[in-house]
């Protein structure tokens, strides 16, 4: 090779490596990874939260800019047991952030988290009480999320595998969407599907066009549709309603209303339930109908008793985690229908067949 051709390689070549030296420290200078780290780390600390990573975050450009995580750790302040564990996260930045210097995230990607269902109700009960008046404004979460080969588990008992999640952007007046699909011990797929409009209109917020579908293999699908508001405190209501399909026992028509309190009555839920073999029409409190739910799986075994409120159910049968329950019939409360107001039309007696003849031996 000629001397002259081996001195323009060997130049073309430092060129090329030094300015890629440079950008890779402008793409550093300009993301600024550390500050970054530390404003989602004083974040979570605000929520009681504690965030720690494996190791620092790096930046990358190409195909957008973002930065890399590394062995992602999210605690309860002094708890020992982590509410999440992720191998690797990235945060997708827009093209500005090179050039305005502000910092907005785009998009929030988590590869293969782990959610313990323990330490999160445990950091949630641990949580000051909630507000008791809607926001002022809806808060603007610009970033999407994604999450890929994710995992709930309730200490060392996996409830939920191979899970994805899909979230858009929150804000107000704009549709947002989240999708999430996973599988469940049994290795069946599992997927809800759910979008609404939120606002703050007169001092209430107010979500419109809620769209809810539930499915759980081929078995099983709920769709429900309505709106819901809140006003403050138990100031609540909704009203959803749609169907509940089942491949082995038919269609039911499915009807969800929250009823808020007032001076004699808590927030109340109503859960109305038509079709084959399944009734229901259930007035109750939803705090106290989640505690009475929660010890059909206690970890001491199922706690059976009548469940608060008032109404009637007949249940052919309920299947929650390893406890089985069929035959269920529930009158509860002073509000109980008339048994032929809520039973079908007894079928007429058949008439009475005449006795065969006897035979003379």
């Amino acid at each position: 090779m000629p001397r002259w051709l081996r001195l323009t390689l060997l130049i073309a070549s430092s060129a090329t490596l030094l300015l890629v030296a440079v950008a890779l420290v402008t793409v550093h200078v300009l993301l600024q990874p550390e500050r970054i780290t530390a404003v989602l780390q004083t974040q979570a600390r605000d929520a009681g939260l504690e965030l720690n990573l494996a190791s620092p975050a790096t930046p990358a450009l190409f195909p957008r800019p973002a930065l890399e995580l590394e062995g992602i750790t999210l605690s309860a302040q002094g708890a020992s047991m982590p509410i999440l564990l992720a191998a690797r996260g990235t945060l997708a930045l827009p093209w500005r952030t090179l050039f305005r210097g502000d910092t907005v995230i785009s998009q929030m990607q988590i590869d293969s988290p782990r959610v313990d269902l323990d330490a999160l109700q445990s950091w949630l009960a641990d949580m000051p009480s909630g507000p008791t008046a809607p926001p002022a404004e809806i808060p603007r979460i610009d970033a999407g999320i994604h999450i890929t080969r994710g995992s709930l588990v309730r200490g060392n008992q996996l409830l939920l595998t191979d899970m994805t999640m899909d979230a858009g952007r929150l804000a107000p007046g704009h549709p947002f969407s989240i999708t999430i699909a996973a599988k469940d011990p049994q290795d069946t797929p599992m997927q809800l599907r759910l979008s609404l409009t939120p606002h703050i209109k007169a001092g209430a917020l107010q979500l419109d066009n809620i769209a809810l579908r539930l499915t759980h293999g081929t078995a099983l699908t709920l769709q429900l549709t309505g709106d819901a508001h809140w006003h403050g405190a138990a100031d609540a209501s909704a009203h959803l309603s749609g169907k509940l399909d089942h491949a082995d026992s038919g269609t039911y028509v499915t009807a969800i209303e929250l009823v808020p309190a007032n001076e004699s009555n808590p927030l109340m839920l109503w859960l109305k339930l038509d079709g084959p073999d399944n009734h229901a029409d259930l007035h109750l409190p939803p705090l106290a109908l989640a505690n009475w739910w929660a010890q059909l799986d206690h970890d001491d075994g199922p706690k059976l008793a009548v469940p608060p409120g008032n109404g009637h159910a007949e249940i052919a049968r309920i299947d929650t985690g390893d406890v089985s329950i069929e035959g269920l019939t529930i009158q509860a409360g002073t509000d109980v229908p008339a048994a032929a107001a809520s039973s079908p039309t007894p079928a007429k007696p058949a008439a009475a067949k005449p006795a065969p003849a006897s035979k003379t031996p």
